[in-house]
C-alpha cells in the first residue's frame, strides 16, 4: 500500500494473489478470557453419520470468542437429554451451560434432537427437534448453533449465513482467479465464476441471493451483479476508468460506487432497475469504497481530500458531508456496525494496516486485529466478528477478529491465495 491514488489506479496488483480452491480451513489464533464455559455432548445416535454435528456446534461456538467449550476428553458422563443430566456432575467440570442432543435416520434425512441445559440455573433453556436432508446435516447444525447462541446471548446467531471471497492461484499468464461463497465457517464452497482476469470486490444483495463485483475480463473494470444459485448475471456498469467498490442500499434498489468517468474517482448511485445513475460526491479528490449506513439514507466512503485517506459521510439528497475519522494519517475501507453505531475500517497503526473500530458518537478509534497487512473489512450480520484479509506466511488469508478485539481466528486456503471477504446477511 503506497498512497490513496496508487491504491486504487493500481488495485488489481493487489488482487494478483487471492484465492482458494475449495474449503477454508478454521485456526482459533486467540480466545477470549472472559468466554462462557459450554459442555457440548456428542449426539446419541451420531456413530457413522457424514457429519459430527455435535462438534460442528462446539466448532461455531468456540468460533464466536463468546465460549470456551469443555474438551471431549474431559467428559466422563455422555447424556442425550436434559432429563439425564447430572447438574452436580457438571459443575464440578466448571460448565455453566451444556448441549446434549440424539440423532437418528429417517428416510431420506435425519432427525436431530438436541437440549440446552443452564447448569449454574439447572433447568433446561431449550427443547427442539430438526430435521435435515440427507446432505444438508452441516446446515442444520448451523442452525443449532445459532439458536443456542441467541438463547444464551440475546444476539442472533450468524451461523448459517455464508462468505463470499475471491481467490487467485499460479503465476503470471498463467493466473487463475475465482469467486467463491462458503459456509461461514469456510466450508462447502461453491464455486460462483472463474477467470484468468482478475476479479475483487464481491458485495451480497440485502436478500442474499446475489452478488455484486467487479470483474477484469473483458480488459477493463466492469461491475456485474450474479444470481448466487442459477449463476445468471447481467453487466451493471462499464464507463471507461475505474468501475469499483459496489456496495447494495439496504433495500436492494440501489448499488454506490467508484466511478472515474467523468474524471476523478467520485461516488454514484445507481438504480438496479432503471440502470439510472445519480453522482452523489463532487470534488478535486479520489472518493471511493462507499457503504450504507443502516437506514440507507447516508453513505460513508474514502477520500483523501484532507492530504490522505480519510472516513467520510455524506448525506443522500443534498446534505452535508462530514469527516468522521480523525485518528492517524490513513483510515479507509469503513463499514458500519449493524446498529450504525460504529464503523468498522483499516486504520495504519505504528504497527502497520489493522482492523480497527470507532464509535461514532465519541469518535473514540481502537485497533482490533494483531495482523499487520489487513485488507476489506466485512461485519457480520449480527456485529460480532469482523472478517477481513491478511497476509500468513506470504500468503493472502482470511481472518476474522471479534467485535471487542478478545478472540480471533484464521481461514487459510489450501493452497493460493484469498482475498476480498464478504459476509452475507442472514438468509432468512
Amino acid at each position: 500500500m503506497q498512497t490513496l491514488s496508487k491504491m486504487w489506479l493500481f488495485c488489481v496488483l493487489l488482487l494478483i494473489s487471492s484465492v482458494a480452491s475449495a474449503n477454508l480451513t478454521i485456526e482459533i489464533t486467540r480466545g477470549s478470557d472472559q468466554a462462557l464455559p459450554i459442555g457440548v455432548v456428542p449426539f446419541a445416535g451420531s456413530e457413522g453419520l457424514p457429519e459430527d454435528v455435535a462438534q460442528i456446534v462446539q466448532d461455531d461456538l468456540e468460533r464466536s470468542g463468546f465460549f470456551a467449550p469443555l474438551e471431549r476428553s474431559a467428559m466422563f458422563d455422555r447424556p442425550s437429554q436434559a432429563s439425564d443430566v447430572e447438574f452436580g456432575t457438571w459443575r464440578s467440570l466448571d460448565v455453566r451451560y451444556l448441549v446434549v442432543g440424539r440423532a437418528q435416520q429417517t428416510g431420506n434425512g435425519y432427525e436431530l434432537q438436541f437440549d440446552l441445559v443452564d447448569i449454574s440455573g439447572q433447568r433446561p433453556m431449550i427443547s427442539e427437534t430438526v430435521t435435515a436432508s440427507g446432505n444438508d446435516l452441516r446446515g442444520a447444525a448451523h442452525y443449532i448453533s445459532d439458536q443456542i447462541f441467541e438463547a444464551i446471548t440475546d444476539i442472533r446467531g450468524a451461523f448459517s449465513t455464508r462468505i463470499a471471497y475471491v481467490t487467485a492461484q499460479g503465476l503470471g499468464d498463467n493466473m487463475q482467479f475465482g469467486l467463491y461463497v462458503a459456509d461461514a465457517d469456510g466450508r462447502r464452497s461453491q464455486q460462483v465464476l472463474t477467470s484468468d482476469q482478475p476479479i475483487m470486490s464481491p458485495a451480497w444483495s440485502p436478500d442474499g441471493r446475489k452478488l455484486a463485483y467487479v470483474s477484469f475480463e473483458t480488459g477493463k473494470a466492469s461491475i456485474y451483479i450474479q444470481d448466487v444459485n442459477t449463476g445468471q448475471r447481467v453487466q451493471a456498469t462499464s464507463f471507461g476508468g475505474i468501475n469499483g467498490a459496489p456496495t447494495w442500499s439496504p433495500d436492494g434498489r440501489r448499488i454506490a460506487m467508484s466511478l472515474s468517468k467523468d474524471g476523478q474517482p467520485e461516488i454514484y448511485v445507481l438504480d438496479v432497475a432503471n440502470r439510472s445513475l445519480d453522482r452523489i460526491t463532487n470534488s478535486n479528490s479520489i472518493d471511493t469504497e462507499p457503504a450504507w449506513s443502516p437506514d440507507g439514507r447516508s453513505l460513508i466512503f474514502t477520500s483523501d481530500r484532507s492530504g490522505g485517506p480519510q472516513i467520510y459521510q455524506t448525506s443522500l439528497g443534498g446534505g452535508e458531508t462530514n469527516r468522521l475519522t480523525f485518528t492517524g494519517n490513513y483510515n479507509a475501507r469503513a463499514r458500519f456496525s449493524p446498529d450504525g453505531e460504529e464503523i468498522f475500517l483499516i486504520h495504519r497503526s505504528s504497527r502497520g494496516f489493522q482492523v480497527a473500530k470507532q464509535d461514532l458518537e465519541g469518535g473514540r478509534l481502537v485497533v482490533l486485529s494483531e495482523s499487520t497487512r489487513d485488507e476489506s473489512p466485512s461485519v457480520a450480520p449480527n456485529g460480532t466478528m469482523v472478517i477481513f484479509a491478511t497476509q500468513q506466511g506470504g500468503s493472502g488469508v482470511l481472518s476474522a477478529v471479534s467485535a471487542d478485539g478478545r478472540s480471533s481466528f484464521r481461514l487459510p486456503a489450501a493452497q493460493g491465495d484469498v482475498r476480498d471477504p464478504a459476509w452475507s446477511p442472514f438468509l432468512n
